[in-house]
């Protein structure tokens, strides 16, 4: 069985050099082929692992051996939401509310013009707080006790207001159009 590589126009066998499309000698390394492999060499080859599969059920066992162990230190971790940009917090709690991220640019259009995304917008004249801007504000509360500064209990309130209210924040949108408030 003879190697064979393609070398800028021309052809490379067996180590043979080629011409390339200029004319000039080209001189490539080549792998060698079986023909020019001592016995003792293909034997050695064939004791090496020739692809991931062979190994696999190896590391499955060490993958399962390790994941069965209950002792020693666990590793977790915590990420609070609460530092985020509002829309982003937005983004990762529509699901949980049944709405789908299509639903977004909508909810984004709805907020933008309420409160700008802001946790403290704050309407002297309604009394309407936050990014939802509940009226008022503290209805927020049963949300949770820091509805006034973390936008994460703000944007839950509000996305549940709207699914129960209006179904989906589309449907929000579309009435706050139609009627300057939702």
């Amino acid at each position: 069985m003879a190697t064979a590589v393609a070398v800028g126009g021309g052809m490379l066998s067996d180590g043979s050099p080629a011409v390339d499309a200029a004319g000039d000698l080209a001189v490539a390394a080549v792998r060698p082929s079986v023909a020019t492999l001592s016995p003792g060499d293909i034997a050695a080859r064939a004791r090496v692992p020739v692809s991931r599969s062979d190994r696999r059920d190896a590391v499955d066992r060490d993958k399962a051996k390790t994941l069965a162990t209950t002792s020693g230190p666990a590793v977790t971790g915590t990420e609070s939401l609460a530092d985020d940009d509002p829309r982003t917090i937005a983004r990762a709690l529509l699901g949980q509310f049944g709405f789908s991220l299509d639903q977004f640019s909508c909810l984004d259009s709805l907020w933008t013009g309420e409160s700008g995304w802001r946790v403290t917008a704050d309407n002297p004249l309604s009394s309407a707080y936050g990014i939802p801007q509940a009226l008022p504000g503290s209805k927020m509360s049963s949300a949770g006790p820091d509805w006034a500064t973390n936008p994460v209990t703000q944007i839950r309130w509000g996305l549940g207001y709207i699914r129960d209210r209006y179904g989906t924040p589309c449907g929000a949108w579309s009435f706050k159009q139609g009627h300057g408030y939702y």
